[in-house]
């Protein structure tokens, strides 16, 4: 799930990139990697995974095929968080302040990840991606703290925010059962060979109807018993 949020992430700053001649990479900006940085660069740098357990559910759903049948059953997704450290990287300030007020610009348009950016999971989810750039609950001190680990000193920088859902674990549902239970005896003791088996529907039993054995049939009691809640007679 956390590729397919990178990949959508690209593809909406990309539209605005594009003719820019600006990089887009999700590499830790680093001292070292900022050294060998040799054009207009933006880092995506993801550098917090947390779950959302306000949005954990439990219990399972079914999965139908065409037909209408079950083939499985799936978890819940849950959800997490992922925040990003957005920055830009030239040569002046000025021109990295221009270009981070470009992909503020487009990172605001929107609160959630359009739909066509979305690939593999969720995809198939179909499910809302919510995200929040520069929002007012930003820790700036979780801020700080990771520009200390990077080793480098503290650069203007957008924190963004993306909920994801990640799939629910699938277990797959046998198939349909469409032939009768066939019953077969054991090897005679002089070594006799077993015969072929015989269904329970053999021939001469009476039809079961389009319900099969799965209709409700009428119980018939021994001799002496009468049915619970009836009256003596």
């Amino acid at each position: 799930m956390i590729h397919e949020v990178d990949e959508g992430l690209r593809l909406l700053l990309e539209t605005e990139l594009r003719d820019s001649g600006v990089d887009l990479v999700f590499d830790a900006p680093t001292k070292e990697w900022s050294a060998r940085r040799n054009a207009p660069t933006v880092s995506v740098f993801l550098h917090g995974i947390r779950e959302d357990a306000t949005r954990r559910r439990t219990g399972t759903a079914e999965e139908h095929d065409g037909q209408g049948m079950v083939v499985g059953w799936r978890t819940p997704p849950r959800w997490f968080e992922l925040t990003y450290l957005v920055t830009a990287w030239t040569n002046r300030p000025q021109d990295e302040h221009r270009l981070l007020s470009e992909v503020l610009r487009r990172l605001v348009r929107t609160d959630v990840l359009p739909a066509r950016t979305h690939t593999g999971s969720l995809a198939e989810l179909g499910l809302t991606v919510d995200m929040e750039a520069a929002g007012p609950s930003t820790d700036r001190q979780a801020t700080a703290d990771v520009w200390s680990a990077l080793g480098g000193e503290l650069k203007a920088a957008i924190d963004l925010r993306v909920w994801a859902p990640l799939a629910g674990e699938r277990t797959s549902a046998g198939p349909p059962v469409t032939e009768g239970l066939v019953v077969r005896t054991a090897p005679a003791r002089d070594g006799d060979p077993t015969g072929p088996g015989r269904r329970l529907r053999y021939d001469g039993a009476s039809d079961p109807g389009e319900q099969g054995f799965a209709a409700e049939r009428e119980r018939r009691l021994p001799p002496g018993r009468r049915r619970r809640g009836s009256g003596a007679r």
